[in-house]
């Protein structure tokens, strides 16, 4: 069965870091477009970053500048850097990917993979 475990979720005040991972249970996701998006409590799940196999990587204006997105295929991981974490990054962060083999995206894509998410709630 394909898996995406989220971890690296927690509380923490305005400005820290934090570093979130999620791990695929096969081995074909290191060719798939993978990513990360976000619920916060009462909107809409929204797109965060995306990394194609190849490196190429896209952020939503939010969070540019701010978050870093990077996989390891050889451990198949993906991880995203949190820095000068704001209030407003509070929400559950889901782990995503897209089973098209070999495919370069631009921007977001529609997840066939799901993690289970992972809290971050930053305060002010």
């Amino acid at each position: 069965q394909v898996q995406l475990v989220e971890s690296g979720g927690g509380l923490l005040q305005a400005g820290g870091s934090l570093r979130l991972s999620c791990a695929a249970s096969a081995r074909i996701f290191r060719m798939y477009p993978m990513g990360w998006f976000r619920q916060a409590p009462g909107k809409e799940r929204e797109f965060v970053s995306s990394i194609s196999w190849n490196g190429n990587t896209y952020y939503a204006e939010s969070v540019k500048g701010r978050f870093t997105i990077s996989r390891d295929n050889a451990k198949n991981t993906v991880y995203l850097q949190m820095n000068s974490l704001k209030p407003e990054d509070t929400a559950v962060y889901y782990c995503a990917a897209h089973s098209a083999y070999g495919k370069v995206v631009a921007g977001t894509f529609e997840p066939d993979y799901w993690g289970q998410g992972t809290q971050v709630t930053v305060s002010s």
